[in-house]
């Protein structure tokens, strides 16, 4: 039996070498599926202001931005992922990787490390490994060319947890953070004893969906005091008209790292950082093969006095069912900092 699985794994993986179709899944046994999924991107980016996110190289906008001049085109494909999928009965494994790691330089090779997104375990009710967090709403992010589209103002956290869902109903702990507070020796908070807890109620029906979340921390400033913090989200996607759809986002309190993809730190000196955060999305398709998209995110800060805005306009054209392309424009602002970017985008997609 096992060596006729060998067979059926080896079979499927030259299939999947050897063709372009979608839904690679390899039925090893009755209870037993192997499935190989994600996309390959190539884009190439033009950014032109005063405004750089340089963390990411100017791939895409986050929170974070620097002020700046710069002028400048890029080609990347680190956005490409690849995942794969395990099922077991009533357990499953995943694991998906990008190549968003770093490494490389754009003098040879342009080689890039592949990065860790998700590796978890599911076994009925209960999720263990790293994932999105259970305040996230997935389906409430914009489409978008830039990669995520307007993470200023969304919220967007991948990290290590436990989650028990029963119906619509999540709760979990999760990784304890510090951001902006204290840093141990190896970069990141070491004093961190108590686990973030999260709850989210998610309504759902034929219109969509609307998502109610809340967490609870507990976080160390530099001087090693904690500080408890408390936020809370209300995200959705209406159905609108035909296949059109409507996504918001709008999060406020001590939301932290959990919102704005690094927009706003935890704590500020021995403060808790209050941010508020809105965001929305409209996608409209003209016909079956074409489709738009026009979003606005925005994030206030209080302790740091942060604003700052991402909005966008794009359309796509599938030219198959998994071939598409598309093209955006928008502009990142750092209103306290009076400085901001407008950028062009071309993407191209093949989804396995």
């Amino acid at each position: 039996m096992f060596n006729k699985k060998k067979l059926l794994l080896a079979t499927g993986l030259l299939a999947l070498a050897g063709t372009a179709n979608a839904a690679y899944e390899i039925k090893l046994s009755d209870k037993d599926t192997i499935t190989f999924g994600g996309y390959i991107q190539g884009d190439i980016r033009y950014i032109d202001g005063n405004a750089s996110s340089s963390l990411v190289n100017d791939d895409f906008w986050i929170g974070h931005a620097t002020k700046e001049d710069i002028s400048n085109t890029r080609f990347s494909a680190n956005s490409t992922r690849f995942n794969t999928k395990y099922v077991h009965g009533d357990l499953t494994g995943f694991i998906e990787m990008d190549f968003y790691g770093g490494g490389g330089n754009e003098k040879l090779t342009n080689s890039r490390h592949p990065r860790l997104r998700h590796a978890f375990i599911k076994y009925k009710k209960w999720t263990v490994g790293q994932t999105w967090s259970t305040f996230i709403n997935t389906s409430a992010l914009a489409e978008a060319a830039d990669f995520g589209g307007p993470l200023v103002a969304s919220g967007f956290i991948r990290q290590d947890l436990v989650r028990y869902t029963t119906g619509n109903f999540q709760v979990a702990i999760e990784n304890p953070e510090s951001y902006g507070g204290s840093v141990g020796s190896k970069g990141y908070g070491n004093q961190d004893s108590i686990p973030d807890v999260i709850a989210k109620y998610t309504f759902k029906g034929d219109w969509g969906n609307v998502a109610v979340a809340g967490l609870a921390r507990q976080l160390t400033s530099t001087t090693g005091n904690d500080e408890s913090a408390f936020g809370y989200g209300i995200t959705g996607r209406i159905k609108t008209f035909g296949k059109d759809d409507f996504r918001f986002q709008f999060h406020a309190g001590n939301t932290g790292r959990y919102v704005g993809a690094a927009a706003a730190t935890d704590i500020v000196g021995e403060e808790v950082e209050e941010t508020t955060a809105i965001m929305v999305s409209y996608r409209h398709f003209w016909n079956e093969s074409l489709r738009s998209n026009v979003f606005y995110g925005n994030t206030t800060t209080e302790e740091t006095d942060r604003d700052r805005t991402h909005w966008g306009v794009n359309i796509f054209k599938s030219i198959t069912p998994k071939l598409s392309y598309g093209v955006e424009i928008g502009n990142f602002e750092m209103a306290e900092q009076d400085a901001d970017s407008d950028y062009v985008q071309l993407s191209v997609k093949y989804v396995l």
